[in-house]
């Protein structure tokens, strides 16, 4: 359930917010990677959510895009 609500969340954002939402996920994402590396990470289930939710946000994005394209 809650990856739906984080879904219907992202599709409310607009195309700026989308962006800076994508590169705060990959900094967490990046920060993961480091703390994995040097063995300081718990929480590894955190990879998969937050690749997801750059996964979905891009979705959005590009169709967000598209149907700019097409109503213009």
């Amino acid at each position: 359930m809650k990856n739906s609500e984080s879904l219907k969340e992202f599709q409310k954002l607009n195309s700026a917010q989308i962006t800076e939402k994508i590169e705060q996920l990959r900094k967490d994402l990046f920060d993961l990677r480091f703390k994995q590396a040097t063995r300081q990470l718990n929480e590894t289930h955190k990879f998969k959510t937050i690749k997801k939710q750059v996964a979905q946000l891009l979705t959005i994005s590009k169709s967000q895009s598209a149907s700019q394209t097409t109503s213009d």
